[in-house]
């Protein structure tokens, strides 16, 4: 599956790595575990990383982007990771590369790269990055190791979502043959400081529900700045506070920011993938997201996943 991916690093000596704006522990995951797996085979290459801040992420060892001039795009290969749509990537220098390739897990929207490796049956792009190292024999260092579990960890949701294999689990274990500190991992990425606690505690207190039983929260630019919390903070990381709710099998978070509302959608059991498709977006079957133009169209997505759940009632 990887034979062209191995190929077009073996020939360039510059490689730069890409992923989707706003980062989860998969995006950076992938991109930090990539690049270390690299550089422990083929030290001679130079190998970059770019994109936006690694936000709440930035716990993660070498999560601080490269600043790389245009030129250095000049023969060199860009590999796109964990990315569904052109309009997600962040740097939108990647066609400056003389090659391209992409390594992803989300359900296909277009093509970006000249060569694709896509596969919705890994958990995470950190999984496929795994295989991609145990398929062609190549050595893993521990840092490499340590971020492609968190993206694991992350995309998988602890190993919970039903997107995790006994596939998840081997390559996990292939991974904890180095030393990965989980403790500190975990306490990085779940534990909560007082004032999120109370800051999800407000947002608990926002939950609503459309007549078929969505959940959803709409939180406005004015109530983001009397927050005083990022968007990734609000949107990605509240969208949770909805899980396990009894009888709700959908719900979306909507977060109004500069490009219009962000929204993050997940279900239980149904593929809400093509309404976020619908609207610009992509993802997963159960958890995608998309940014739309006002409210007006928010809750005109609100609408349709009410539709979804009236007929998944029926």
């Amino acid at each position: 599956m990887f034979e062209n991916v191995y190929r077009l690093i073996q020939s360039h000596g510059t490689i730069i790595l890409h992923r989707h704006k706003s980062p989860d522990g998969d995006a950076l995951g992938s991109q930090i575990g990539l690049k270390h797996i690299i550089l422990e085979n083929w030290p001679e290459k130079r190998v970059y990383m770019v994109g936006d801040a690694a936000g709440r992420y930035a716990f993660m060892e070498d999560s601080v982007m490269d600043e790389v001039p245009d030129e250095a795009y000049t023969g060199a290969l860009a590999i796109v990771l964990d990315t569904s749509a052109k309009a997600l990537i962040s740097d939108g220098r990647w066609p400056l590369a003389a090659d391209t390739a992409r390594i992803d897990h989300h359900i296909f929207v277009e093509q970006i790269c000249d060569t694709e490796v896509t596969d919705t049956g890994f958990e995470s792009c950190c999984g496929l990055v795994t295989q991609f190292a145990v398929e062609c024999g190549l050595r893993v260092p521990r840092l490499a190791a340590q971020s492609l579990f968190t993206g694991m960890v992350t995309d998988s949701g602890r190993f919970r979502f039903d997107s995790t294999t006994a596939r998840t689990f081997r390559l996990a274990a292939f991974l904890m043959e180095q030393p990965i500190e989980t403790n500190g991992l975990y306490r990085n990425l779940y534990a909560n400081d007082l004032e999120q606690v109370r800051l999800k505690a407000k947002f608990m207190e926002k939950i609503r529900l459309t007549a078929n039983g969505v959940a959803y929260i709409y939180t406005t630019r004015e109530e983001m700045e009397t927050l005083g919390a990022d968007l990734f903070t609000v949107s990605r990381g509240m969208v949770g506070v909805m899980n396990d709710i009894k009888g709700v099998d959908i719900w979306v978070n909507f977060t109004e920011c500069p490009e219009g509302v962000a929204c993050e959608l997940r279900s239980v059991y149904q593929n809400i993938n093509p309404v976020a498709v619908k609207y610009g977006g992509g993802g997963h079957q159960k958890a995608s997201g998309a940014t739309v133009a006002d409210r007006q169209t928010a809750m005109a997505m609100l609408s349709d996943l009410d539709e979804m759940a009236g007929t998944a009632h029926e």
